[in-house]
């Protein structure tokens, strides 16, 4: 691979970018981006650390960096190029937007395909036995479909059969209901791509087109799927993959739900009780020599744990939890559970396997043609249900089981009374600190890695990020960190006002208080955004207010009222009518809403995003820094705030034209000491400060 040829080759693609675009500023930020990419993959900062994490500003057009950069490098040493996102909007944008401009910019022929996790598709065996085509519903559904809801299943098979639809979820043209879906969904158990009928279903179409593709988008959800089954099953492997992680920031917080798992009690007893009833059936249809060993280790385990699971959900007390959860302290578990645990690993792990060994008797009966496709596929489907079931009981068990870590952090496990049934408890494991797991699983692994994201300091720090996601900061270790900011001239263009306040949030009359001062702040015949950390704050400051503004002829959306699209959809009419449009929302409206130019104004922060460790993860966490002398709240609440603050400001200016105000209503950014510290992480705005 030689590092002229491409260079050369992102050259050519930049100066045709000029001339595609009409508006085109150069930016010396974006072309330092590329550059640095395209050094740290060709491995002349590191021989085999090649590695980039980068945090680029709002405008400087990161993307099209990206783009430039890793696809020249990966075509010219022959490797595929994975790009991950953590919202759909940002997946739409790379694959109806950003993608095809590259394409016409560079003169190499690249392919690329949107990946989607096997749950977006459809099995096609499944359906045709929902549907009742082939002769009833499947046996493991615990209530008959209703007869519209046959009627829509009836028509997805007529339409897969026609090739008229793809069996992708998001294709169909109007949305599925989650209970439908979970009747035909494709799980990897009973979706076999060794039986002929399944080579054309619709998740392997799609898989035997990803292998084709040069570049493949996904999502950090899919990723940590795929590296959870080893890596290269649903994407290519790590071997053979340039990543690159946009929105990065998200990627720890996905990792570690991936890597945490929850059973029931009596629901698992439940389950257990039907494929207790159905063994002999799934048996019968394998070689029977091969088979009894299984069906009997499967039966021994099955009729254990149904009495141990049942017997474990009366020995919890409702009383002794709060707010419905109980979780173990420093994740240590009771003597008694602990030997409890272990028992329930060894059966419902044996029960896996031997689950498992009974499908694939059943399958290689079919393939030698001992066993018609008919009879085969329906039991096959019923059994992959059992398998995915039976794996994620063995995954809790055997993490409930796992003995007190000597280094590194406990994991937490917890307690949750079951919604579903009376009486039943929901039993919760989740690791607190996934980097070792992203190191092994992935930067150890890759050809190499570029992570970019508006948001990726905290503090003005790359250490939280780094913490979290396994990465070194060691200068040795030869990862690559750029902070680049944004293009925006800040002093000019917009102002940050802190103006005198009565009461700070933690006050009991802040909300009436907000309810008094919130009109005066909004800007007439502007677009105003209000963020607030909480939905019933917001909830109760729109009802107070809502019948005020109406009187003075501003429209008010609330979040939560009405889809986001439309909210946006009607908020852009109203500016342009030159209307007072206000918009009301909470942490999710902080982040990915674009509102460039007169689409936002007036921003106004109603308190620092403190997250409150309410979540049992969140809650051990703080514990365990606690224990080890540490502080959680300057260690993980004031770094989270700060990334927060960030992401809200950073609604305002979107374009180098834009400008506006922020107000925060939250004095502690003045008055407390870890207030100046995020005060200095935001944009450098012109400041004014009212005393």
């Amino acid at each position: 691979m030689t590092a002229s040829k491409i260079q050369n080759a992102v050259r050519a693609s930049y100066q045709n970018l000029q001339s595609q675009l009409d508006n085109f500023v150069p930016r010396r930020a974006q072309n330092y981006l590329v550059a640095e990419i395209v050094k740290t993959l060709c491995g002349e900062y590191h021989k085999s650390t090649r590695m980039i994490v980068a945090e680029a500003g709002t405008g400087i057009g990161k993307s099209l960096s990206y783009l430039m950069a890793t696809i020249p490098v990966a075509l010219f040493s022959n490797r595929k190029v994975v790009i991950s996102t953590a919202t759909v909007a940002l997946q739409e944008q790379l694959v109806n937007k950003d993608l095809p401009l590259y394409r016409r910019i560079t003169d190499r022929e690249f392919s690329f395909i949107l990946a989607k996790g096997r749950q977006r598709y459809c099995c096609a065996e499944k359906l045709a036995s929902a549907s009742g085509v082939d002769g009833g519903q499947l046996a493991m559904f615990e209530q008959k479909p209703k007869k519209k809801d046959i009627e829509q299943l009836e028509l997805m098979y007529k339409k897969l059969a026609q090739n008229k639809w793809d069996g992708d979820r998001d294709s169909w043209p109007k949305p599925i209901k989650d209970e439908i879906w979970q009747m035909i969904v494709s799980d990897k158990h009973s979706c076999n791509s060794s039986m002929p009928a399944h080579r054309d279903c619709p998740f392997q179409k799609a898989r035997s087109e990803l292998d084709k593709a040069d570049v493949v988008i996904a999502n950090h959800s899919l990723v940590m799927a795929d590296a959870d089954l080893g890596g290269g099953i649903i994407l290519p492997e790590p071997e053979n993959t340039i990543y690159v992680f946009d929105e990065a920031h998200h990627l720890p917080h996905v990792a570690r739900d991936h890597s945490s798992a929850a059973a029931s009690l009596k629901g698992a007893a439940s389950w257990l009780e039907r494929l207790n009833q159905s063994v002999t059936k799934f048996a019968g249809m394998a070689d029977e020599k091969r088979v009894s060993r299984f069906r009997n280790e499967l039966q021994d385990s099955v009729q254990q744990l149904i009495p141990s699971l049942s017997q474990l959900a009366t020995r919890f007390d409702p009383a002794h939890f709060e707010e419905n959860i109980y979780r173990f302290e420093n994740g240590e578990l009771p003597s008694w559970l602990e030997e409890e645990a272990k028992e329930l690993k060894k059966l419902s792990q044996k029960g896996a396997q031997a689950v498992a060994k009974i499908a694939d008797l059943i399958s290689e009966r079919v393939k030698d043609g001992e066993l018609s496709n008919r009879l085969a596929e329906p039991a096959l489907a019923e059994l992959g249900f059992y398998i995915q079931r039976m794996d994620n009981l063995a995954q809790v068990w055997n993490l409930m089981a796992e003995p007190t870590r000597e280094k590194g952090a406990p994991l937490a496990r917890w307690l949750e009374v079951s919604k579903e049934r009376e009486g039943d408890f929901v039993v919760n494991v989740s690791p607190l600190e996934v980097g070792w797991q992203l190191d092994q699983q992935l930067w150890s692994r890759c050809v190499g890695a570029v992570l970019v994201s508006a948001t990726m300091r905290a503090l003005n720090s790359f250490s939280f990020f780094c913490r979290q996601a396994g990465i070194s900061e060691k200068a040795e270790d030869g990862v690559r960190y750029l902070a680049l900011a944004s293009p925006f001239d800040y002093q000019n263009q917009a102002e940050l006002v802190v103006p005198k306040m009565k009461y700070e949030p933690q006050a009991p009359q802040y909300t009436d208080y907000l309810i008094d001062i919130l009109p005066n702040l909004i800007e007439e015949n502007k677009a105003n955004l209000v963020l607030f950390s909480s939905y019933w704050q917001m909830n109760q400051v729109s009802e107070a207010l809502s019948t005020h503004f109406v009187k003075r002829g501003w429209a008010l959306q609330v979040q939560g009222q009405e889809s986001r699209s439309e909210i946006l959809k009607k908020h852009k009419t109203l500016v342009q009518c030159q209307k007072t449009s206000v918009l009301f929302g909470t942490g999710s409206f902080s982040e990915g809403l674009d509102l460039p130019g007169e689409l936002l104004e007036n921003l106004i922060i109603t308190k620092i995003p403190f997250a409150v460790p309410t979540s049992p993860v969140e809650q051990a966490h703080a514990e365990y820094i606690e224990n080890r002398g540490g502080n959680p709240f300057m260690q993980i609440t004031v770094p989270e705030a700060s990334k927060k603050m960030i992401q809200s400001v950073g609604r305002l200016l979107r374009k180098e034209r834009d400008s506006g105000r922020v107000v925060i209503l939250d004095r502690r950014i003045v008055t407390k000491r870890y207030g100046k510290a995020l005060l200095d992480s935001l944009p450098p705005f012109k400041r004014v400060i009212e005393y």
